[in-house]
């Protein structure tokens, strides 16, 4: 049998929320492949199921891989994205839910490596 959405969210927020707070955090940030449109869907299950308060994630700050991928690469389609990031990509695979979360996951990891020594020199610079 399924488990009811109340449930499940509490479980979920319980596993964040025990990093978020091991790591010394306010938030936790959602990372997704057109993060908004899932922020949407997160955001109704929580007003459904009254669980703000343990709600770990910031109400409105993403990781975005679409608008990463697109800034990076040129492209917003994640097949087309992990394999000019040469992550192996298996379309057989694609659309379902933990394969795409997996390499939407390993696609960010990624682009975060390859951008966060710019972003370190940018910062320094600034200051």
């Amino acid at each position: 049998m399924a488990e009811d959405e109340k449930t499940a969210l509490k479980r979920i927020f319980k596993s964040v929320n025990e990093v978020r707070r091991q790591q010394n955090c306010t938030h936790a940030v959602l990372v997704g492949h057109n993060a908004h449109f899932d922020l949407g869907f997160l955001q109704a299950a929580i007003a459904r199921t009254g669980t703000k308060n343990q709600n770990p994630f910031h109400s409105f700050s993403v990781f975005d891989t679409v608008t990463l991928s697109a800034v990076m690469f040129g492209q917003t389609v994640l097949a087309k994205s992990c394999i000019q990031a040469g992550i192996e990509f298996d379309g057989k695979e694609a659309h379902s839910a933990l394969y795409d979360t997996q390499k939407t996951a390993e696609l960010f990891c990624y682009i975060l490596n390859k951008l966060a020594p710019h972003l370190l020199d940018t910062l320094v610079a600034d200051q």
